[in-house]
């Protein structure tokens, strides 16, 4: 459920903002209400926060040595970063020196400064690197003495005057061994730097515990920010106000008047207001709680003003699970995984993302029996008892029978899947007709009630087999179309104005008839449940049949091999499958039958929102 919550404000005077907000921040209830803010305060915790985080970034990639070092951690950092620039800067030079190097070590070790020293002289050298049909393009006036050539070049220096046409080889700065022996010095320093971070990357720890106190003082510094004031006039012997906005659970305004009344603040509590973001705080038993690490994941919070799916979403999500994995296999190795985080866990408290895993596994261990799956191995190959526990309707061993057998398990399977759609969809409207229980769209919620379940019997007639077509519902699914129509056209945008209802259907006409189509495409998009199960199940059958003929010779461990590297692939697969389409047909389908946009956003209270 979404507990409700009532908008707060707070008023302190000036000289008492600081110690207010640090007693507001201990109480950790009130959702301050969210704008840009900015100030002086809260730019300096940001900056030394990106700093210790650049800082703390660079470390990671150390081993700690030991040191005996015990700067303050903003010595630490500021060291950190003023290495970090200097190895890039040696990095750099290096790179630069070796590029020069390799273009100069054909020349061999000379010094440049001899040929200047030449000029003055009155001898003018003048390197050149032709290519062969440049060289035997010379002018015979040329005077060019060939020092060396290799394949594609000649090697050579003109004398008193350059060749028209071609460019001169750029003389180094500095000559061979020079510029080797600087290399090696800035790999010398580069060295010791990096012994350097190695020893400062035993601060890591500290340096995280610099974050935590930075993240806790610009969730202080933004809400100061975020509180606005009153200053006394230049005559007045008052002082000044500051007030914050924000929300806090219904049942704990209680807890935030004790402390009004202790800390001399005044309170005003209200019903949030239509305009209001409210935040949404959602509470549910242990076992619909197992879902929040996957909406977490996902970022997706039902509005404040929506509803709640929580156990629903957890129901169906297990089952979609189940389903897209399909074997039993993939189950008990899940379930192991599961049971050994648990075990390893307990003493400090079981993540709840294991215990939904444990719960998934068993969802994939269940649909795995029922359809007689284990590894993708062929069902003639397993053991009777596998094959007996299986359910016959959905079994791959009745389907290994015969292409008749296998025809009507398929059917089956798709049969199943638009039967869940109508389940959990028609759970949508029945929920719809008792939110809407006081007001005449109830009529709206039934006819799309109706819409449902005639477009489902025309799905399975149209889709499914003759064998259904036997079944004389379709002129009944058609009346049940008809008359969900009419009343959704009627009563869909009833607000108290049944006239207006209808006015704004005829405004809205085009939307309100793919409305039908809507619902075809939404009962049809169950069937990816069995298609990419179906696709699942052939990737685990393909390995096995190529990993067998290796299994019994000398090649077994490539075979081992290939059955470890095939089914774990097929297993991410399934993964990525599971949170497309499985999330999906919560999130899209069925919350678009419930009018829910997931457009809300989580109650974060001051005091209990830093995350590093």
């Amino acid at each position: 459920m979404i507990v409700p919550m009532k908008k707060i404000s707070i008023v302190v005077m000036d000289k008492t903002r600081d110690a207010s907000l640090a007693k507001l921040r201990d109480l950790g209830l009130l959702h301050i209400e969210s704008r840009p803010v900015a100030s002086d305060g809260l730019s300096k915790q940001l900056d030394r926060k990106a700093k210790a985080e650049t800082a703390l970034g660079l470390l990671r990639s150390y081993k700690a040595a030991e040191t005996d070092s015990k700067a303050s951690i903003s010595d630490l950092v500021t060291e950190v970063l003023g290495m970090d620039n200097e190895k890039k800067t040696l990095q750099e030079q290096v790179l630069s020196l070796g590029k020069e190097e390799s273009r100069v070590e054909k020349w061999g070790d000379f010094n440049p400064a001899a040929l200047k020293e030449l000029v003055k002289q009155g001898l003018t050298l003048i390197p050149y690197e032709l290519s062969y049909k440049a060289y035997e393009s010379l002018d015979k006036e040329q005077r060019f003495i060939t020092l060396f050539r290799d394949k594609v070049k000649v090697y050579g220096v003109a004398l008193d005057h350059e060749i028209t046409g071609e460019t001169p080889f750029a003389l180094p700065e500095k000559s061979l061994s020079e510029m080797r022996t600087l290399i090696k010095n800035i790999q010398t320093k580069l060295a010791d730097l990096e012994k350097r971070f190695a020893m400062l990357a035993a601060h890591k720890n500290s340096i995280e515990d610099e974050l935590k106190t930075l993240a806790r003082n610009i969730e202080f510094e933004t809400a100061k920010a975020s509180m606005d004031s009153v200053s006394p006039g230049a005559n007045s012997l008052s002082t000044g106000i500051s007030w914050l906005t924000g929300f806090a659970p219904k049942d704990d305004v209680g807890v935030l008047k004790r402390a009004a009344a202790e800390n001399g603040w005044a309170l005003a509590i209200a019903d949030p207001s239509e305009e209001d973001a409210v935040p949404t705080l959602l509470k549910n038993n242990k076992l619909a709680s197992l879902i929040y690490p996957l909406t977490d994941f996902l970022e997706v919070v039902p509005g404040y003003r929506e509803v709640d799916i929580s156990g629903w979403f957890l129901l169906f999500f297990c089952i979609f699970f189940g389903m897209i994995f399909g074997d039993a296999g993939y189950g008990a190795i899940l379930g192991i995984i599961a049971i050994i985080g648990i075990a390893k866990t307990a003493a400090q408290g079981v993540p709840a993302a294991l215990k939904m895993l444990g719960l998934l596994s068993l969802s994939n261990i269940a649909w795995g029996i029922i359809t007689c799956t284990w590894f993708g191995i062929d069902a003639a190959k397993l053991p009777e008892i596998l094959r007996s526990i299986s359910l016959p309707a959905l079994s791959s061993a009745e389907a290994a029978k015969g292409v008749a057998q296998k025809a009507i398990v398929d059917q089956n399977l798709q049969i199943f899947c638009f039967s869940l759609a109508l389940l959990q969809l028609g759970i949508a409207h029945i929920k719809g007709f008792f939110r809407n229980i006081k007001s005449l769209k109830l009529f709206a919620e039934l006819g799309s009630l109706a819409m449902l379940i005639g477009m489902f019997n025309l799905v399975l007639f149209l889709v499914v087999s003759n064998s259904y077509r036997q079944i004389p519902l379709l002129p009944a699914s058609l009346y049940l179309l008809g008359g969900g129509f009419f009343l959704t056209f009627v009563f869909a945008g009833y607000e108290g104005n049944l006239g207006q209802s209808i006015l704004y259907s005829f405004k809205n006409i085009i939307s309100v008839v793919l409305g039908i189509t809507n619902v075809f495409s939404d009962i049809m998009s169950y069937i990816r449940l069995w298609a990419v199960g179906l696709a699942g199940a052939s990737i685990s059958s393909t390995v096995n049949t190529m990993a067998g003929p290796l299994l019994g010779n000398f090649l077994i461990f490539m075979g081992i091999i290939l059955l470890v590297f095939g089914h774990g692939l097929n297993v991410v697969l399934n993964v990525l499958s599971v949170l497309v389409h499985g999330v999906r047909l919560n999130t899209l389908e069925f919350s678009g039958h419930l009018g829910l946009t997931w457009s809300g956003f989580m109650y974060k209270p001051f005091g209990k929102t830093v995350k590093i």
